[in-house]
């Protein structure tokens, strides 16, 4: 039978108030905005195509859709991740701008940030899916379970199990913004100047800097391990171009660097310690991955 138009106005409406919701949901469980993207154009499709009377919970079922299409790019994306050449960082997103589910309470925004995004690369695609609809969106294990197809008890090891390898990582530590923001702006002025002491001072002894120019920008292919390394990278980087230019914006919820290099553009942000120094670096070079904060031309 025949939509009729009504109809799809209603549907269009119902899927247009979730959509934040559910591009949140594939970009935090993806690291990818454009992947992200297709997979909430895909439930689009399919809410498009569904019998919308039978469905008494349209949240429910986008969420449904949407995290088990994510998991299936998840293992998809895992076969092209083994030739990918240099480390692979989640893709920055400008977020005054972009809509992505809410972040009014901590555990919301460090879900969104590019820490905690590299570091849910180590789950598994289910334990991934819990942690993002546990941590970002706060749904009740037994509504986890129902969308992912698992007991309710199940669901509540796969967070525990998640959470454990998020919360043993050091580079996981949530700064209060106003200190953030102060390393930040201590950092943009030391590498304005490409000093390298100023800069050392700012790193922890064994902060770690990837790179990620995707097989099309020179970026390190391996990461950068120590101060004094990572130090005299970031002073060579500055010193081997004529025109450097850095600023700030907010990104994933968190201050960082945009920094032009010539003419290209890196985003650079910083995961801190409790002690204010700096324990990582995603170097992101690659411009497939930065038109969620770089316009294009």
């Amino acid at each position: 039978m025949p939509v009729r138009q009504d109809q799809r106005d209603a549907g269009e409406s119902v899927f247009a108030e979730q959509r934040p919701t559910l591009l949140g949901v594939a970009y935090r469980m993806l690291g990818s905005l454009a992947d992200a993207e297709d997979v909430v154009q895909e439930a689009w499709l399919r809410w498009d195509r569904a019998d919308r009377d039978n469905i008494a919970a349209p949240r429910q079922y986008l969420v449904t859709v949407v995290s088990r299409l994510a998991i299936d790019r998840i293992r998809q994306a895992s076969r092209h991740r083994e030739t990918y050449i240099g480390s692979w960082l989640p893709e920055p997103v400008h977020t005054p701008v972009a809509s992505l589910g809410p972040a009014e309470t901590t555990a919301q925004r460090d879900s969104l940030s590019l820490a905690t995004l590299r570091l849910l690369q180590r789950l598994s695609p289910s334990e991934r899916a819990v942690f993002v609809l546990r941590e970002a969106f706060d749904l009740p294990y037994s509504e986890i379970g129902d969308t992912l197809g698992l007991s309710e008890a199940y669901a509540r090891q796969l967070h525990r199990r998640g959470a454990k390898h998020l919360d043993d990582s050091s580079h996981r530590y949530v700064a209060d913004p106003a200190a953030h923001r102060r390393l930040v702006e201590r950092f943009v002025d030391a590498a304005r100047t490409g000093n390298r002491a100023a800069l050392q001072n700012l790193l922890a002894q064994d902060v770690t800097l990837w790179a990620d120019g995707g097989g099309k920008v020179r970026a390190a292919i391996h990461p950068v391990v120590g101060a004094g390394r990572v130090a005299r990278l970031l002073e060579g980087i500055v010193a081997k171009h004529d025109e450097v230019d850095i600023t700030t914006l907010e990104v994933n919820g968190c201050l960082a660097l945009l920094v032009r290099l010539d003419d290209r553009q890196h985003v650079c942000s910083l995961e801190t310690d409790e002690a204010g120094l700096v324990t990582g670096i995603q170097w992101m070079s690659n411009p497939d991955k930065l038109r969620g904060v770089v316009p294009s031309d």
